[in-house]
């Protein structure tokens, strides 16, 4: 008797068991069915107009950290920027694979590698970015550096043929090696103008390997050199300008929808040129800036205030000085006729494209 009533006593449990977990099942069934209908409807939203889902958030701006950076510090700073800026004191190379990959969503870097990076028979799609504007009118002067104890090195002519030290594939610092070989004439078809290419990321590696031998030679820009000649550190060999005017703003091609520029680009540019404004009429708290938050002394900050020109309009690129770049370019080497993306292409129709 006491067995039978136990058996049915379980059954029972088992069959109320059994219920509750069904419930349970039914329910969880249910929620992950609203959750797939919303997923699908967001993802429908997000089809139809591709900028919805991130408009509303602040731009990525990849920049520099170095002295060209002030007008965007001073347009954050005082006229309200809505911004995220992200530092990359590797250069413009880096920022190249950081907006194909999502990681930023503007670049303000160097006018040759952008072009490069566009120009190029093996870039990716459709180049995940285009030129929208101009940051820097003036040329940018590129100091040529090997190390305080390398006395075999003794002029320019002596670089044929070396290892250059450059921060990444792509950089200014590599397109700039071929421009130098071809203003001193060492470009010969189908061969290298230098022994290798060391890729050494940043301004401190360059600066340590063409002390201990790892590379002969580098170039970055003259100021930024220019405190580590007077510690001795370094050594300086020559110089190099830029044939182009020297620094330009890009966004990725998702903030670009239809060719049209999002509100949100239009309103960095706007900030900017009141950024640069203000620079411009505030040299004192500039210097101040440079000389305190980055890597230059005052009398530096001060003597590169008188080689630098901004643009006091930022949005536009001049089509000429893009077409300028790729032919010299393509004269030494860093592009091939006929491949990659061409100048007219490279730029941003209501923006680039306005000022032919």
């Amino acid at each position: 008797m006491e067995n039978a009533f136990f058996l049915l006593s379980q059954t029972i449990f088992n069959q109320l068991r059994i219920q509750r977990i069904c419930h349970r099942l039914s329910k969880i069934l249910e929620v992950h069915s609203i959750l797939a209908n919303r997923s699908s409807v967001l993802a429908q939203s997000d089809q139809s107009n591709p900028a919805m889902a991130d408009s509303a958030q602040p731009l990525r701006i990849g920049f520099v950290p170095e002295h060209f950076s002030t007008p965007l510090y001073f347009a954050q700073k005082y006229f309200g920027l809505a911004a995220t800026l992200i530092p990359f004191p590797s250069g413009t190379g880096h920022m190249i694979t950081a907006i194909r990959s999502g990681e930023i969503d503007v670049g303000i870097g160097l006018t040759e590698a952008w072009v490069a990076g566009l120009g190029k028979e093996d870039t990716p799609g459709d180049g995940g970015y285009r030129i929208v504007g101009t940051y820097v009118e003036t040329p940018l002067g590129w100091a040529i550096s090997t190390g305080a104890k390398r006395p075999e090195i003794t002029s320019v002519s002596s670089l044929k043929g070396s290892k250059i030290g450059i921060s990444r594939l792509g950089s200014g610092s590599q397109v700039m090696g071929y421009v130098l070989a071809d203003q001193q004439g060492w470009l010969t078809p189908g061969a290298s103008p230098y022994a290798d290419f060391v890729i050494l990321q940043n301004f401190l590696n360059l600066r340590n390997a063409v002390n201990d031998g790892t590379a002969d030679f580098f170039m970055w820009e003259h100021f930024t050199s220019k405190r580590y000649y007077d510690s001795g550190e370094i050594r300086r060999v020559g110089e190099i300008y830029t044939p182009w005017s020297s620094w330009k703003i890009v966004a990725a091609t998702g903030l670009l929808p239809g060719g049209n520029p999002e509100p949100r680009l239009q309103d960095l540019f706007k900030k900017l040129d009141e950024g640069v404004k203000y620079f411009a009429e505030h040299h004192d708290e500039a210097v101040k800036y440079i000389s305190t938050e980055l890597d230059y002394s005052e009398a530096d900050a001060r003597e590169w205030l008188r080689t630098v020109e901004f643009a006091t309009k930022t949005e536009g690129v001049d089509l000429k000085v893009i077409q300028s770049c790729v032919d010299i370019l393509k004269k030494a080497g860093v592009l091939t006729e006929g491949k990659g993306l061409q100048p007219e292409s490279m730029l941003a129709k209501g923006l680039g494209a306005q000022f032919p």
